[in-house]
């Protein structure tokens, strides 16, 4: 759900063969030993290779569960198997298709309309005009409100540690950063954002109103969206794991402050009917949970950035995997790995979680080889689209923060587009053209389309994730070159101090107190910023973790540029008043080195590291 990665986006692109033709016909359904026998074989290389404790998969078909098993161990110290029947995972952001279906039930109740403005449903706080055109709920459901992200302080220890929803949404809401309906960037906040207009218009909290109107319909017994799990089936709780240094390190429970986004925890039997449901248009059994008009709209198309490429159904990421229409969606919470596909033209339904962070490698084998065995196919390109031409340039995540201190992690995470010979070079690969405006990865099966907003923005959407062009001052390249500039004229100034002492005491020649006060006022300010350049570096490409909250180690460091800002002020007014008092040398090294910390100041006041921006 938080993770700094898209690990079923990799999944999917890896299945996607782009070849003229027809797209494949429906495929038959496959018998129980099949599943068995593939299942049984790819979980024992899977789980074992990648160090992962266990594993739980549910096939769905023909209106009917087609298999299930538990693999591996669902709790280490207790030697606890996983079990598809009561074994319950949490499955992260795959919560949001149960927020999605709540919100097109009150569709289909009248309560909702997707096109209208959110702020209609909102009281106790108000998303600001930002932009011409407000947010919808559509919106919301395509990942297109235009949000930033935010990452900070998700998530809670304990129960006691949750604000109130009402409270933390209107407390952390990200900054609108780009039109509505432009391009996706997945938002956590937006789908807790249309969970509670569900909790409002429905007059229940999300849990309750997913308890009694998915749940309960749908015969899900071993499954919740409350945090803690209630008692009762708190002892089903599958446990989750790292692996280091040869062992296995148990996860914490972690609260989720946006619960709509993903805090639903279930089993592989119960995931079995939310797929069956959605298969069978809104029915499982003699029950619905959406009338067929309603549960047919949601599995319909609402977003692409270009029609050539995969897109956004009400929620349902769409992938086209084998030459089938894939709706799905994946998750990724505190070590538990999860994923859902639904194959609506084939009636098939996969749900498959792991609990370990290292499952994410094991599925990125076995989704694609369930596929290849099950759902053979091959895939036509889509018309349509617009001829764009490539922009070079480099490229950020449009799933990025602008107002808070993660800001900076752009940085790490930009990656150039250059264009040689025809073809485009972009995140380590070569794309070839497909199609006018559309490119096709040598090698590989992920397609690339070319964007331009209507603010003239450039845009990269693949199948999977999308990037924005940066402007030349936020390229990698640039603020390397700044950092570099201030430390190599922080450390004349550094080492430069004590040996100007030693030849001034050798010569005996006199210095003006004002310009040795100067002098060293501007030594001090590079001192501090040359420790706080080594130390956030350190941050940046550690293991730090914002989950909880900015750490209190980080706070501490976020207070060294702020000292940086008052002792060059203070240095910058001595050496005017003094100014006369030195020498041209002199003068002019003291010019370098406060040109070099003003760079380092603008580049923390550029990426939020100046000032409180937690």
């Amino acid at each position: 759900m938080y993770l700094f990665r898209s690990m079923l986006v990799a999944v999917c692109a890896a299945l996607m063969i782009l070849v003229p033709g027809r797209a494949a016909a429906a495929t038959d359904i496959p018998d129980e030993r099949a599943l068995a026998d593939f299942f049984d074989a790819a979980m024992a290389d899977g789980l074992a290779a990648n160090h992962v404790p266990g594993a739980v998969v549910s096939v769905v078909g023909g209106g009917k569960t087609l298999f299930s098993k538990g693999y591996g161990l669902a709790d280490v110290e207790n030697r606890r198997p996983f079990d598809p029947d009561t074994s319950m995972v949490r499955i992260a952001s795959i919560t949001k298709l149960f927020t999605w279906t709540a919100v097109m039930q009150q569709v289909q109740r009248g309560k909702l309309d997707l096109k209208a403005d959110v702020n209609r449903y909102l009281t106790a706080f108000r998303i600001p005009a930002t932009y011409p055109r407000p947010i919808t709920l559509q919106d919301l459901m395509d990942h297109t409100a235009g949000f930033e992200d935010r990452t900070i302080g998700v998530g809670s220890r304990s129960k006691d540690d949750v604000p109130p929803l009402a409270d933390y949404l209107a407390d952390n809401m990200p900054a609108r950063v780009r039109p509505p309906g432009e391009v996706s960037a997945y938002s956590n906040y937006g789908a807790a954002l249309a969970g509670y207009i569900v909790s409002r218009v429905s007059g229940q909290p999300y849990d309750e109103y997913v308890r009694d109107h998915i749940l309960a319909p749908l015969a899900m017994r071993h499954s919740t969206a409350a945090e803690p799990v209630p008692a009762p089936l708190a002892t089903d709780l599958a446990r989750s794991y790292d692996y280091e240094g040869g062992t296995y390190r148990r996860k914490p429970f972690v609260f989720d402050n946006l619960a709509p986004d993903g805090s639903i925890s279930a089993t592989a039997n119960d995931m079995a009917h939310f797929m069956i449901a959605h298969l069978l248009d809104g029915r499982f059994g003699d029950q619905r949970i959406l009338d067929e008009p309603t549960a047919r709209l949601m599995q319909r198309r609402t977003f692409a950035a270009d029609p050539r490429i995969d897109g956004y159904a009400h929620g349902f990421k769409e992938q086209t995997l084998n030459g089938h229409r894939v709706i799905m969606h994946d998750g990724g919470w505190e070590g538990f790995q999860s994923a859902l596909l639904l194959v609506p033209d084939a009636d098939l339904g996969l749900f498959v979680s792991t609990n370990s962070l290292d499952g994410a490698d094991a599925m990125t084998k076995i989704i694609p080889a369930f596929f290849d065995r099950f759902l053979p196919g091959r895939r036509a390109v889509p018309d349509g689209g617009a001829s764009v031409a490539p922009v070079e340039g480099f490229y950020k995540l449009t799933r990025s923060a602008e107002s808070s201190i993660e800001k900076v992690v752009a940085l790490t995470g930009s990656t150039r587009l250059r264009v040689e010979g025809g073809k485009l070079t972009f995140r380590g690969s070569t794309w070839s053209p497909l199609r006018p405006g559309l490119y096709q990865q040598d090698g590989g099966t992920q397609r690339l389309a070319l964007v331009t907003g209507a603010s003239g923005v450039a845009y990269v959407a693949t199948d999977g994730p999308a990037y924005q062009r940066v402007p030349w001052w936020d390229t990698p390249p640039v603020n390397v070159a700044i950092v570099l500039l201030f430390a190599v004229t922080a450390l004349t100034a550094v080492l430069g101090l004590p040996v100007a002492a030693v030849v001034r005491r050798a010569k005996k020649r006199p210095v003006p107190r004002l310009w040795r006060a100067g002098r060293l006022l501007t030594g001090l300010a590079a001192a501090v910023g040359l420790v706080f350049v080594v130390l956030f570096t350190l941050v940046l490409t550690g293991d730090t973790s914002i989950l909880y909250g900015v750490p209190a180690d980080v706070q501490v460091l976020l207070v060294l540029p702020l000292l940086v800002l008052a002792l060059t002020v203070a240095a910058l007014a001595t050496t005017v008043r003094a100014w006369r008092c030195a020498g041209v040398l002199a003068r002019g090294h003291q010019v370098v080195v406060l040109a070099g910390l003003l760079a380092l100041l603008w580049f923390c006041l550029h990426w939020n590291l100046l000032g409180r921006h937690l």
